[in-house]
């Protein structure tokens, strides 16, 4: 028996969009910088079968356009749209038969985008700041990015008590930033492991002549013992089946008296899914953890000595990032597709609206070994 994908009038998937967009201020094909321009009469079709993915590709196929993307994705996840359904019970019954027949389709929605992990330095160096700091930055008292993201590695290094000849394991050192930046103004020794060849030998290269060791290593087979410990936007790719592994290794690396911070993007709700589109090009395989995971693994090995939430300041962070990549891409055009461009611009957009609409946040998360006798004053 073969089923056949529902072929429904044009006008009644747009009409079923109008009805999810009604009590929001987006509009299709309005005159607000926020409102979806269609372009590709498809488009309706498209996003309402195939979901993130439709939308995200339909967009990076030039099927609509945004004069304000970022603003856009605030408005969708501030009224829920994502989780509506249509209030008809038959619209509702042939969006959902429409996605379960088209599921061949949705096949290459779980592949790794490698034109997005081909990615060269060009493009970080000219849209990132001088530390290479590809997370959120610390805008308090900040008014442009490598104030923030300065802001943010003094934030970390000062809430770590580093002091002169202390060790620092940087789990997921990226291009060396923080390491670097702790070894320079802190003293600190520092070994920093990371699963890329190319950031290990970028990282290296930048703390020439800096008591810091970056090795290409996975982080489950560190078995040497630190002062401190810090990771920032590493915990994001772990999994919920490793997180207990990730802690139970910061334990075990950790000296008595220790402290641990963990910086991390962080979902609202325990979830196991990440946005498919999201997935398929830039993060693969990623989970935002919530609060519930995190206290659940680390309760029994490590105490809790504070967490602070400044999520609003990724928003600012991904508009900078997306100013520079507007800015640098005439110089790098040439090592890219226009479609490439596509892409990478909705996914800045996209995330800079999520953060701005509080649908995910941006923790920093302290941890000592067995309890600060007194406590800590954190800096903030």
């Amino acid at each position: 028996m073969t089923t056949k994908v529902l072929d429904l009038p044009e006008n009644k998937w747009e009409s079923v969009m109008l009805e999810l967009l009604s009590d929001t201020p987006i509009q299709l094909n309005g005159v607000n910088k926020h409102d979806i321009m269609v372009s590709h009469p498809d488009f309706y079709k498209r996003v309402l079968q195939e979901g993130s993915i439709g939308l995200g590709e339909s967009y990076m196929d030039g099927w609509w356009h945004c004069d304000q993307l970022d603003q856009l994705f605030y408005y969708l996840l501030k009224y829920h749209v994502d989780e509506k359904k249509p209030a008809n019970i038959k619209d509702t019954l042939f969006v959902i038969q429409s996605r379960l027949f088209n599921m061949q389709s949705k096949k290459r929605a779980w592949m790794v985008g490698e034109e997005h992990y081909d990615l060269g330095n060009d493009l970080y160096e000219r849209m990132l700041d001088p530390y290479m700091q590809y997370s959120c930055g610390y805008w308090k008292d900040a008014t442009d990015l490598k104030t923030a993201q300065e802001n943010k590695l003094k934030l970390i290094c000062e809430k770590l008590q580093l002091q002169e000849g202390e060790t620092l394991l940087d789990i997921g050192c990226g291009w060396g930033g923080l390491s670097e930046y702790a070894a320079k103004n802190y003293g600190v020794k520092v070994t920093g492991v990371t699963i890329s060849k190319e950031q290990q030998a970028y990282g290296m290269e930048r703390c020439k002549g800096l008591p810091v060791d970056l090795r290409l290593c996975d982080y489950r087979d560190l078995n040497e013992t630190f002062d401190k410990i810090v990771s920032v936007g590493m915990f994001e790719h772990v999994g919920p089946k490793n997180y207990q592994t990730y802690f139970d290794v910061v334990s075990r690396c950790l000296k008595p008296g220790g402290l641990f911070l963990l910086h991390s993007i962080g979902s609202n709700e325990t979830q196991v899914n990440v946005d498919p589109w999201i997935n398929k090009y830039i993060f693969p395989n990623g989970v935002l953890p919530s609060m519930e995971q995190i206290s659940q693994v680390s309760q029994g090995s490590l105490v809790m000595e504070d967490w602070h939430n400044f999520g609003a300041d990724y928003d600012k962070t991904l508009m900078a990032w997306k100013e520079n990549f507007e800015k640098s891409w005439i110089d790098i055009q040439g090592n890219y597709s226009s479609r490439f461009y596509r892409m990478f611009y909705y996914y800045l957009c996209a995330c800079a609206g999520a953060f701005r609409a509080r649908n995910i946040q941006l923790w920093q998360v302290l941890f000592s070994k067995e309890g600060v006798e007194g406590g800590i004053r954190v800096p903030r």
